[in-house]
């Protein structure tokens, strides 16, 4: 029987910063060699448990402790950062934040140099390790010039000749891409059977992790343990939802089917369902499935015409063509560095094509300013604190018009109604630095919406989001193409957010566009999926193991899920 390698008894934890405990009567035990997901939204405390497990908590983050933590039989508050990171091998959500050489090479010999590993004996150690990994190739290459996936690769390897018992993983899949979120689990599960370590997930893109076999899930929520089970039975219940964790789309599927589940179902894997036992059902659903009858086109708003760019010698985009009409909401998708974020810039005017044009409203925009464009076309980043310049909300969401020469009166104008339209204006004069990070979101979109552009692209909107944040900043969205009629372009690789909120996929692939089609048509097609280096829905499984028509199963769970949105039910909630 294996024995335990972390024990929290009665644990709580407490910032040195704040009045409450972050943790709470925690207990725990993970066993050694136990593969276990520590699951929750954002500001659950999964970050704060795991950094107590690997004694950045109360090292690094100083507080106050109660209650007891054992790792490897060692007392953290006892014993030391330098102590604790020989049992504990952490790979943070930043990798950019873990870096400390200048080269792929250096960085994963870091940890020899601090033990004093001799040169000749280091060399092979690393090389080891980056094959382990699959980054031997690369050990000349600064990490900048990496992908996040190849640097978590890097991160990992530079753990992995310590032998540490016990990896931990904050976040891996945060800023990947779909395909390189499958290899990045695969790569965990290979490393998890090959060192016979224990490995810690820390992560709320739930579907994602399940790819490959985990042991345990413990599913943490206000700071307290919610659940602790496997995986088949949290997926029977129904805690998801009510802890802001997204089902797996199979799963929400077959509630949609009206099926309800034993404890003895097998749910962690599709290709291992009791696919006879809803056969059935889900036939009997699909035939309540409308015919598709296409939208009619509003009018054209954007033309991309045979687009050229490149960078230097590095071609990235290719003889790219698409229309954008009004009122659409349109996914633009592909693995990272596609071309997506550079289309993106074209059509914003922040760079221009190397030949080709780019229409708007049926005016080439190439003699056009940046600031005339932004009038027409606004641009949302990711990260919302990379927009915000003013320390008030109303000041921000007036900058644009200030800089564009508006009059007070029209300012005042479009601010308030922009305000309304945002479900800001209580908050009109508050301070951005006490948003939380959905209500910055807000704030950078009502700045573009200001303008009143007639599109408006957004890049990874929820890129890093738990699904809670997921759906308020969709719905927010949501309500602004309906309401307001509002064109949006989304530049993501979240297959969810095409699925649920868009009606239209332009798809990227090497610096060309591929596919432009509806969400369904897009992503059943399966060749289209291998190319573009997507990853395929498990949809489109569920569809093929019941008999049915992948596209038209697609199509049919996006209906359903939008009505039930429209109309404020779930059906997916088991009672």
């Amino acid at each position: 029987m294996a024995l335990p390698i972390i024990e929290f008894h009665d644990f709580g934890f407490r910032y040195q910063s704040q009045t409450e405990q972050t943790l709470h009567d925690v207990n725990l035990t993970i066993y050694q060699g136990e593969k276990v997901l520590i699951l929750g939204p954002s500001g659950s405390g999964k970050s704060t448990l795991a950094n107590c497990i690997n004694g950045l908590i109360p090292f690094s983050y100083e507080g106050e402790i109660s209650g007891s933590c054992k790792v490897a039989g060692i007392e953290t508050k006892e014993s030391s950062i330098f102590q604790l990171s020989k049992h504990v091998g952490t790979v943070q959500q930043d990798s950019d934040a873990q870096f400390v050489g200048l080269s792929v090479g250096e960085d994963i010999a870091f940890s020899l140099e601090n033990d004093e590993v001799p040169r000749k004996d280091m060399l092979p150690m690393v090389l080891e390790a980056a094959k382990t990994v699959g980054m031997e190739d690369y050990l000349m290459e600064p990490p900048f010039n990496l992908s996040g996936g190849q640097k978590q690769k890097v991160a990992l390897a530079g753990i992995l000749h310590d032998h540490a018992e016990i990896l931990l993983f904050d976040e891996p899949l945060a800023a990947l891409d779909p395909a390189m979120g499958m290899t990045t689990v695969d790569l965990i599960d290979q490393i998890h059977k090959k060192e016979n370590a224990t490995v810690i997930i820390i992560e709320h893109r739930l579907e994602d992790v399940l790819y490959r076999h985990i042991d345990r899930i413990i599913l943490v929520n206000e700071g307290t343990i919610q659940m602790d089970t496997t995986p088949d039975e949290l997926l029977c219940s129904d805690v998801l939802k009510k802890n802001g964790i997204r089902e797996p789309l199979y799963i929400a599927a077959l509630k949609h089917a009206g099926i309800r589940f034993g404890k003895d179902e097998h749910l962690d894997n599709i290709n291992e369902l009791a696919i006879d036992r809803y056969k059935e059902k889900i036939q009997q659903e699909m035939k309540t499935a409308r015919p598709y009858v296409p939208a009619e086109k509003g009018e054209e708003l954007l033309k991309a015409e045979h687009v050229d760019f490149a960078y230097e010698e590095r071609q990235v985009l290719s003889d790219v063509s698409f229309t954008v009409c009004r009122g659409e909401k349109i996914a633009i998708i592909g693995k990272n560095g596609a071309g997506k974020s550079t289309m993106a810039k074209l059509l914003c005017g922040i760079i221009r094509p190397v030949s080709g044009s780019i229409m708007v409203q049926g005016v080439n925009y190439l003699p056009l300013t940046i600031k005339e464009i932004g009038r027409k076309i606004g641009y949302v980043m990711q990260n919302p604190n990379q927009m915000l310049v003013k320390d008030m909300i109303r000041d921000e969401v007036e900058l644009a018009l200030i800089l564009n020469d508006f009059s007070r009166e029209e300012i005042d104008r479009r601010v308030e109604k922009t305000l309304k339209m945002c479900d800001l204006y209580s908050m009109r004069n508050w301070p951005v630095s006490v948003l939380s990070y959905g209500q910055r979101k807000r704030v950078t979109i009502a700045s573009i919406l200001a303008l009143e552009p007639e599109v408006i692209i957004l890049d990874e909107p929820t890129a890093g989001q738990d699904y809670q944040r997921y759906s308020e900043i969709m719905g927010f969205l949501e309500t602004l193409n309906r309401k307001y009629h509002i064109t949006i372009l989304f530049i993501t690789h979240d297959m969810h957010l095409a699925i649920e909120y868009t009606d239209r996929a332009i798809v990227f692939a090497d610096g060309k566009c591929i596919a432009d089609a509806p969400v369904f048509t897009v992503l059943s097609n399966e060749g289209l999926i291998e190319q573009a280096n997507l990853k395929q829905t498990s949809l489109v499984l569920l569809a093929k193991q019941a008999g049915i028509d992948p596209e038209s199963y697609i199509r049919h769970f996006i209906e359903i899920e939008r009505e039930e949105r429209a109309h404020g039910t779930d059906k997916t909630t088991v009672h």
